[in-house]
């Protein structure tokens, strides 16, 4: 076969240093395999797409002139991509040795995959806790609570992020996270590409559904190993990325469960954003070097009680509780 084994996407949106890294490491650290780098740039103010154009010749670049959220810019590199695997990659991650090398190898030794995912770890080399559970209303009452933080181990207060488990076996999980996902194309041909109304956050989860309900299976292996710095791109903007992560739970719930699903969903989100307010509002009194940053949870977790009982948005028009 002459064409490559995968095509890399990466995301950017004002990126431009990490981004820099990044591509970096996947040509010192991605191994002998064949792979053919895109990066879609999502309207970037920074400086990131004349970066790669200087600095990355061989990447094929594809600059948009507005910021078109993660699935759909994923979408546009994977509607060319030629690579036998597609391979999303976050800006904010660092290839270590081998690690796409050693995906693809395990995937090519794995046809009933789907998707692949890797070891992520934290710039310190811990452990960070990638792969989850789909979204479901004992997950979001149980994450709520935060008693996972207290007793990690437990496999019932920890299901959600399956905090019990060190990510040190293969194993068969619900959901591989975006920051690293290896994607065959033969699966990405039969269930589709992402679903374009999840903005950020939600997508890969409703994705890994899909493909588990056309049979195909999720996995994850210890075979290679990334840094994911997280939340680069989602730090500039962390308030409104705060409440598009829980917008993605709800779409979720909504796409997938019954109406009455969707709405006890609505209405754990209501009280959990709610519950914060009062805490926050105390901070704003008794910590008087961080008045600032409590002020901004407050008005953050406000406005996202308001959108759960007023109709979200982000969220497809006419999704509602009341």
């Amino acid at each position: 076969m002459n064409g490559p084994d995968v095509s890399i996407i990466i995301v950017s949106w004002n990126t431009r240093e990490i981004l820099s890294n990044c591509l970096r490491s996947v040509y010192e650290n991605a191994g002998a395999v064949r792979f053919h780098v895109m990066v879609i740039d999502n309207a970037s103010t920074d400086g990131s797409a004349e970066m790669v154009r200087e600095a990355f010749g061989g990447v094929q670049l594809l600059v948009n002139t507005q910021n078109r959220g993660f699935a759909a810019a994923n979408n546009q590199g994977m509607a060319v991509a030629p690579g036998r695997y597609v391979l999303l990659l976050n800006s904010d991650t660092i290839v270590l040795d081998g690690a796409i090398e050693k995906a693809v190898a395990f995937a090519d030794a794995h046809p009933e995959a789907a998707v692949v995912g890797c070891r992520v770890l934290n710039s310190d080399r811990t452990l960070q806790r990638t792969c989850f559970r789909f979204p479901s209303l004992l997950n979001m009452l149980l994450s709520s609570t935060y008693l996972y933080k207290l007793w990690p181990r437990s496999k019932l207060l920890g299901r959600e992020q399956m905090t019990w488990w060190n990510r040190d076996d293969v194993r068969e999980v619900d959901v591989v996270t975006g920051c690293f996902m290896l994607v065959r194309r033969a699966a990405l041909l039969e269930v589709g590409l992402m679903d374009e109304a999840f903005f950020m956050y939600g997508e890969e989860t409703d994705w890994c559904y899909r493909f588990r309900q056309a049979g195909w299976k999720i996995l994850f292996a210890p075979c290679g190993e990334i840094i994911h710095l997280g939340g680069a791109s989602a730090a500039r903007a962390a308030n409104e990325m705060t409440l598009q992560l829980k917008a993605g739970i709800l779409q979720f719930m909504h796409k997938h469960g019954s109406r009455l699903t969707y709405v006890a969903a609505c209405g754990l989100m209501g009280l959990f954003l709610a519950a914060r307010i009062p805490y926050w509002l105390l901070r704003t009194v008794l910590a008087r070097g961080q008045r600032r940053l409590a002020w901004s949870r407050v008005r953050v977790y406000a406005l996202g009680v308001r959108r759960v009982f007023g109709g979200w948005k982000g969220l497809r028009a006419g999704l509602r509780v009341c």
